[in-house]
């Protein structure tokens, strides 16, 4: 894999650490060459490129978003219920001025009344199976 592709690689598919306390890289469940990230590691690069905010997206979180590193980095998922079996919350960032950031939640829908029918609906549309 040439260089290029490995750093592509890494911007898709590394994640941040599970925590703000778990420092530096380490390996990534993912795969390997994948790594997690810590929290000081997001704060060096915001400050080398001269950002603000990272926002990502590509992981499922619970809540629909989740903050890291002290609010730098900001995990978004966007689809609820994902697969039709993680009951999450899904969110949409309102970005304000001042990169003032204002979450709002989108809550997953009650079971159908057919779930057997709603789930096979779920898997054929998205490709996931339980």
């Amino acid at each position: 894999m040439d260089a290029g592709s490995v750093v592509l690689m890494d911007l898709l598919w590394s994640d941040p650490t599970e925590n703000d306390s778990v420092e530096g890289l380490r390996p990534n469940a993912r795969g390997p060459g994948l790594v997690t990230f810590g929290p000081d590691r997001v704060t060096d690069f915001c400050k080398i490129n001269k950002l603000q905010l990272i926002i990502r997206a590509h992981e499922c979180v619970m809540d629909g978003f989740e903050r890291f590193a002290q609010g730098q980095l900001i995990t978004l998922f966007s689809a609820t219920n994902y697969c039709g079996t993680a009951n999450n919350a899904g969110a949409i960032l309102v970005i304000g001025r001042g990169l003032v950031v204002v979450p709002k939640l989108i809550h997953p829908l009650p079971p159908p009344l057919e779930p057997e029918t709603s789930l096979e609906y779920v898997e054929e549309a998205t490709g996931c199976r339980s």
